[in-house]
């Protein structure tokens, strides 16, 4: 069974740092696509970044470029998104989540990260000004 779930999140002031972990079960995050998406109250879902390693993709959506950066640990079978200079507009429930490696691709070609297929419970990020 494939299971994601999400820790690290808290209340950090702006201008601060979180590392969120995912921690992958049931399936080798290695072998596929891990992206972060978003949910502020009131706003629709935002993909973050994703990394997938088959392909060495990197991607991050313009509003945390220069500032998220994704990495993973093959042996502990998690995933992390190193979140710096945080703005209270980043503050939101982030959320893991896995598929195949072509649909970071996909993002990186796009610009856009469109639902993944298997999702974690989510973990709150909250950034005061």
């Amino acid at each position: 069974e494939v299971q994601l779930v999400e820790s690290g999140g808290g209340l950090v002031q702006a201008g601060g740092s979180l590392r969120l972990s995912c921690a992958a079960s049931g399936f080798r995050p290695d072998d596929y696509a891990i992206g972060w998406f978003r949910q502020a109250p009131g706003k629709e879902r935002e993909g973050v970044s994703c990394i997938s390693n088959p392909d060495g993709i990197r991607y991050h959506a313009d509003s945390v470029k220069g500032r998220f950066t994704m990495s993973s640990d093959p042996d502990k079978k998690t995933v992390y998104l190193q979140m710096n200079s945080l703005k209270p507009e980043d503050t939101a429930v982030y959320y893991c989540a896995a598929d195949w490696p072509w649909v970071c691709g996909r993002a990186q070609t796009t610009g856009v990260m469109r639902a993944f297929g298997s999702w974690g419970q989510g973990t709150q990020v909250t950034v005061s000004s």
